[in-house]
């Protein structure tokens, strides 16, 4: 019984610190800024590496004609726990060539931003 009285107002208390708890994942950059410096063709890998960090996840992309991509992607979320359709995430995937040069990429972010 004693154990139920205690674990009643402790559930209540975790979930109103929850409900006011802002939660943020990823590192924050800014995409347009990237879209300002990089170059297609001209700007590496190490470029990149030094002016955003290391990426948050890295894979392939290898198109139906055989081409080969390596693919790194940032991202960068921000949000009330309760209210997470609100939340604001930021995306922005780099393709390389194998010269280690950016050969596309595209990004997105909030439209308020």
């Amino acid at each position: 019984m004693r154990m139920s009285l205690f674990a009643i107002p402790l559930a209540i208390l975790f979930m109103t610190i929850s409900a006011c708890t802002t939660i943020q994942f990823g590192t924050d950059f800014d995409p347009r800024g990237f879209e300002s410096w990089a170059k297609r063709g001209e700007t590496s890998q190490a470029e990149v590496l030094e002016r955003l960090g290391a990426p948050t996840s890295k894979g392939a992309v290898v198109e139906q004609d055989g081409t080969y991509y390596t693919r790194w992607t940032y991202y960068h979320g921000k949000g009330k726990i309760y209210k997470l359709e609100d939340a604001n995430l930021k995306v922005l995937e780099i393709r390389f060539n194998s010269e280690k040069k950016v050969v596309s990429f595209n990004w997105s972010a909030p439209a308020a931003e």
